[in-house]
């Protein structure tokens, strides 16, 4: 009998969206770290995870909700695919405090965080020859899953001179006919900004114009510690209908929790008639489920967490953003364009022609992990041709939640990488030895 050849493959799409993700970046970053050589802990501000430093903790009450969801014995089985109806109803009445409209338990669908409302919604989007539009600079996973689904993909620019407003001319100019939608990150990831109402406004009318929904990233909801308070995209719902993204994870300091929700915010109905709603949901009932047991704690969680727990956690945010900004001045060979005013991170840009011996972005950090033992973020990192982090060249992102002393110890490393590659050999010599 002649054997014949296997007939199963690889699925390569699989990698190449894979490769587009923050986790396979930052791995292969992590690989040059050798503590037995530079003698130094690793400090990681690759992304965006203050849980393991003791100032970060969650609160007590959070810990509690979930002990008591867990001894109660009530949440051990299966929840139905949208969530439990308790759970969904605390979202929906905890969002409705920030916007003119009262959400209903149907208007919250629950989620794996926000990696999986990604995954599905640009599941349900994905039509044949349907575009959609991103910012640029943008957060990674949008693009692995866009890829996956074999959506096309349109960049519009986010403006640092202008506080990393959308460019809405652009917009208008990318869109067209196929265009189903914008996504937007406020407060900004990576770049640490916060949307003005007034902006929202006309990002919002904009989106009517074109005939396209607003999907609205707010992970970072509330965490703001700058001058403009954070407005959810959901108050300009009657414009044009906004789809949210939110979770546990960022606020609550839980992201391992990987908790979240979708929330429509559609007093016209306009998702409803089209069907986008029940796309939706048909896509949560073929995917997992977050645990019933966390869904269980939610109520608790969101009704009880005192308002202490939050405000301490921006005034640390902000004394962080406040000292990376100051101290970032001392280093000539990189620059913050816009100070920090939401979310954990800042985004740094590097002023290349200054280095004797760095490439790129990917250069800087990958020599950075070996001689420094230390994690950043490139921004268009490029390694055998796959990987594309923010889409900004020679820019870096670092997550600036972490125990001050860790983020000075980070701030040192980083100006004394810099002096030593530094061209100038003037500055060189003010470098301290590794």
């Amino acid at each position: 009998m002649v054997k014949r050849d296997w007939l199963f493959k690889a699925n390569h799409q699989v990698h190449a969206a894979a490769s587009f993700t923050m986790r396979n970046i930052l791995e292969s970053i992590m690989g040059n770290i050798d503590v037995t050589q530079t003698g130094k802990p690793m400090i990681h501000l690759g992304h965006g995870d203050p849980s393991v430093y003791p100032c970060f903790r969650t609160s007590p009450v959070v810990e509690d909700a979930l002990m008591d969801a867990i001894r109660s014995a009530k949440f051990n089985g299966y929840a139905d695919g949208a969530g439990i109806d308790p759970a969904r109803s605390a979202i929906a009445e905890y969002l409705s405090r920030d916007i003119p409209y009262n959400l209903t338990t149907d208007d919250i669908l629950l989620t794996v965080g926000a990696e999986h409302a990604i995954h599905v919604l640009l599941t349900a989007l994905a039509s044949p020859g349907a575009n959609i539009l991103f910012p640029k600079p943008n957060y990674p996973t949008y693009e692995a899953r866009a890829k996956f689904n074999s959506l096309e993909v349109r960049h519009f620019d986010l403006l640092p001179e202008k506080g990393w407003e959308v460019d809405l001319d652009g917009v208008k100019a990318l869109a067209d006919d196929r265009t189903v939608a914008i996504v937007l990150i406020n407060p900004g990831n990576p770049c640490g900004n916060v949307f003005a109402f007034e902006h929202m406004q006309k990002i919002a009318e904009t989106a009517k114009e074109l005939g396209i929904m607003v999907i609205s990233d707010e992970v970072y909801a509330h965490q703001v510690f700058g001058e403009k308070p954070f407005i959810p995209m959901g108050v300009f719902g009657h414009i044009a209908p906004v789809v949210t993204l939110g979770t546990l994870s960022k606020r609550w300091i839980v992201p391992g929790w990987r908790f979240g929700w979708i929330a429509i915010t559609d007093p016209i109905g306009i998702l409803h008639k089209n069907g986008i709603v029940d796309c939706i949901k048909s896509c949560l009932v073929i995917t997992a489920d977050p645990p019933t047991v966390i869904q269980g704690a939610i109520p608790r969680i969101l009704k009880s967490t005192p308002e202490s727990f939050f405000v301490n956690i921006n005034k640390l945010l902000k004394e962080a953003a406040d000292m990376f900004f100051e101290k970032l001045k001392e280093i000539p060979l990189v620059a913050c364009p816009h100070k920090p005013e939401g979310s954990m991170f800042a985004l740094v840009k590097l002023k290349l022609s200054a280095f004797d011996d760095i490439v790129d972005d990917v250069d800087f950090c990958m020599k950075l992990a070996k001689e420094e033992s230390m994690i950043l973020l490139p921004g268009m990192a490029t390694l055998n041709h796959i990987w594309d982090a923010f889409g900004l060249k020679n820019w870096l992102r670092v997550s600036i939640a972490a125990d001050p002393t860790v983020l000075e110890d980070a701030i040192g490393r980083i100006k004394a990488f810099c002096l030593r590659h530094a061209k100038d050999i003037g500055q060189r010599k003010v470098c301290p030895p590794m």
